[in-house]
């Protein structure tokens, strides 16, 4: 099945994909956060298909602003919901690549982090998988 997306929709996976590496980056604020950031968006990168495509588009359009770590969750954890969403009513296979793709995101910037995730990086990867499951 095709994937027909309008920018707006674009706009929403790639404010949902790289704001949530963002926001793994803010939960490590005092280990490194460059290093999840580049190992999350390393794994976003890596992504293929549909999904692929729209996240290796360029687009300034992106709003990541945010003076704190709630500003910033307010914008992307609806986005991830409603990225599901509409996925999931075109297709269900590309819904399916866009929550691993965000898995292995979150996966690869937890592991940039060595040793264990600290309880707010453990926090904010469940409120991250929880918007994704909540559509």
């Amino acid at each position: 099945m095709s994937v027909t997306l309008t920018d707006q929709d674009k706009l929403t996976l790639r404010t949902a994909a790289y704001g949530a590496v963002s926001l793994l980056a803010a939960a490590d604020a005092t280990g490194s956060p460059h290093k999840v950031a580049t190992a999350g968006s390393i794994a976003l990168a890596s992504a293929t298909g549909p999904i692929g495509h729209v996240l290796a588009e360029k687009s300034t359009a992106v709003n990541l602003d945010g003076k704190t770590v709630a500003e910033l969750a307010d914008h992307v954890l609806p986005a991830l919901t409603e990225a599901m969403s509409l996925l999931n009513k075109q297709s269900s296979a590309e819904a399916a690549n866009f929550r691993n793709t965000i898995i292995v995101a979150i996966e690869a910037a937890t592991q940039a982090h060595r040793g264990q995730p600290s309880p707010t990086m453990a926090d904010m990867t469940n409120k991250i998988t929880t918007a994704l499951d909540a559509s």
